[in-house]
């Protein structure tokens, strides 16, 4: 069992979720975000409700890259071991290219896969240095095909992370590190709460509890919820690009 699980974008969301769900497990948890305060309202929550497990904290802005090593380096000496490292930090801010709104593409983009870089080499020193370790990285449904309109740099950062993953797993063929990609489906977190009449969105406990029990298997890849987005991905990939626009 991997008794240490470090969570990135812990303070909210799926993140925040997946938390809970891994404490409700027994597993020690490295919990770290930008807000602080939410951190510790969660560790104070998670220690009442499970007091047998150790939880760790840190501030991290996963755009201070510097910071994203020295984050995990204290997390690893804190617990002499880290056996999990999930990436889940991102954000979803975007606008369709070439209006006037690069700024805020490009923070998606920065956020969402040059900071999973760092925190993908960060967390791969620590599993090499250990010979063992599972790196887990937080996709998307949409990294199956590029997406129209707010969604287009979002997609593409998910599917650059999806192939990030990959390209490491492909390294660690036959070695005792494994590398999971998860692509989550439309499941009810801060990032899409302002989005209304989506089919298939499930709430934010049952998604993290199914995105941890999908992780927990180890797999090289799941679409979570698997129905309806195991077909739907298959889908995706596979249909006339104007068919797969209209699902943007």
């Amino acid at each position: 069992m991997r008794k240490t699980i470090l969570i990135t974008g812990a303070s909210s969301g799926l993140g925040r979720g997946m938390a809970r769900v891994f404490a409700g497990k027994g597993h020690n948890l490295a919990l770290c975000a930008r807000r602080t305060d939410r951190l510790e309202e969660l560790k104070a929550e998670l220690e009442a409700a499970h007091p047998s497990i150790r939880i760790s904290i840190q501030a991290l802005d996963v755009l201070n890259y510097d910071q994203v090593f020295s984050v995990f380096k204290a997390f690893q000496q804190d617990f002499g071991t880290i056996d999990r490292i999930i990436i889940n930090a991102g954000m979803g801010k975007g606008q369709p290219i070439g209006t006037g709104y690069f700024y805020a593409n490009q923070q998606t983009a920065e956020t969402n896969f040059v900071a999973a870089l760092a925190q993908c080499e960060a967390a791969m020193e620590i599993f090499r240095a250990q010979n063992d370790g599972h790196l887990v990285m937080i996709s998307s449904m949409s990294a199956m095909r590029g997406m129209p309109k707010n969604l287009t740099t979002y997609a593409a950062t998910k599917a650059g992370v999806a192939a990030l993953a990959e390209g490491i797993r492909a390294e660690m063929i036959g070695k005792p590190i494994k590398i999971s990609t998860i692509y989550p489906g439309y499941i009810r977190s801060e990032i899409n709460e302002k989005v209304k009449n989506t089919p298939f969105m499930i709430d934010t406990e049952t998604g993290c509890h199914l995105l941890a029990a999908a992780i927990d298997k180890e797999p090289n890849n799941a679409s979570v919820p698997a129905w309806p987005w195991r077909p739907l991905g298959f889908l995706m990939r596979h249909l006339p690009l104007n068919v797969v626009a209209k699902m943007g």
